[in-house]
């Protein structure tokens, strides 16, 4: 691969963006552990042999690179890209990277590219991301900008895909199943008159990432280590099956005052788990 300028994931840069002069306190032996465990010459190399594609085909191609087959079912309940209307799609979590990037594949490749995601902000590292991202750091200054942010992708003219979640699934009580889903996606759909496409998304990490995720949770809140073996929990599901399930829009008019938007957004939530036990559209 060669030089420098070619080098897209350096964590060495990352760190010094993060923590400034503190940086150089970090261990090495723990800065290479971080680029094991990103895979940052793997992924490093993926992005080179890709950087003249963006967006949608770089998303497919990515689909590719791992080697997914998606399961679909209840493509049909995806709206015409003709109707003149903008939609909000929400999905559960499970894997915290391939799911993001096998439906923003099946859904960029429907309406032409015309979509973004919320995403956090590190992954705005990657090239190809970009130009269907909106970046949010959730931990950093940049968190006061969030319902900013939320506002220009709802007013925009792109079809928004959201994990309400915000963190992928996490194990509970025996269940791989998300966190508490946040409001926004139904304060801002029914503000804007965008009905909601609910989707169903089959995965699981390993029993490794959930130990880790729970100890994370539990003891270190302020920094999100599940986080960091995202990209490994990637690899290791190479050439798996994914089940996809696109259920029936609901429209907007459905989230009103009878229930708060916290309850509306429970009742998503519950509605796309549903989704996986019963098939498309009921």
């Amino acid at each position: 691969m060669g030089g420098e300028a070619e080098k897209t994931i350096d964590i060495d840069r990352i760190l010094e963006d993060k923590m400034g002069a503190k940086a150089k306190f970090v261990p090495r032996f723990a800065v290479n552990w971080l680029k094991h465990i990103i895979h940052e010459d793997e992924v490093n190399l993926f992005l080179w042999e890709n950087r003249r594609l963006s967006g949608t085909e770089w998303l497919e191609a990515c689909v590719r690179y791992l080697d997914m087959t998606l399961q679909l079912e209840g493509l049909e309940n995806l709206p015409d890209k003709d109707d003149g209307r903008l939609y909000t799609f929400v999905s559960n979590h499970p894997l915290g990277g391939q799911d993001g990037v096998a439906l923003g594949s099946i859904i960029g490749r429907h309406y032409d590219g015309k979509f973004r995601y919320l995403v956090n902000d590190l992954l705005l590292n990657l090239p190809g991301l970009k130009p269907v991202c909106i970046g949010i750091n959730k931990t950093g200054k940049q968190s006061r900008d969030f319902p900013r942010m939320v506002e220009a992708g709802f007013r925009s003219d792109n079809h928004m895909l959201m994990f309400p979640a915000g963190l992928n699934s996490r194990k509970i009580n025996g269940r791989i199943h998300d966190i508490a889903w946040k409001k926004t996606f139904i304060t801002k759909s029914v503000e804007y008159h965008r009905d909601v496409v609910p989707i169903f998304f089959g995965g699981r990490n390993s029993e490794r990432f959930y130990r880790i995720a729970h100890f994370s949770d539990r003891y270190v809140r302020k920094i999100n280590i599940a986080m960091l073996f995202l990209v490994d929990e990637m690899y290791r599901n190479v050439g798996k099956t994914f089940r996809v399930v696109i259920g029936k829009p609901i429209p907007w008019q459905t989230f009103d005052r009878s229930r708060t938007p916290m309850e509306w957004a429970k009742f998503v939530e519950d509605k796309v788990y549903e989704m996986a036990g019963s098939g498309a559209g009921k």
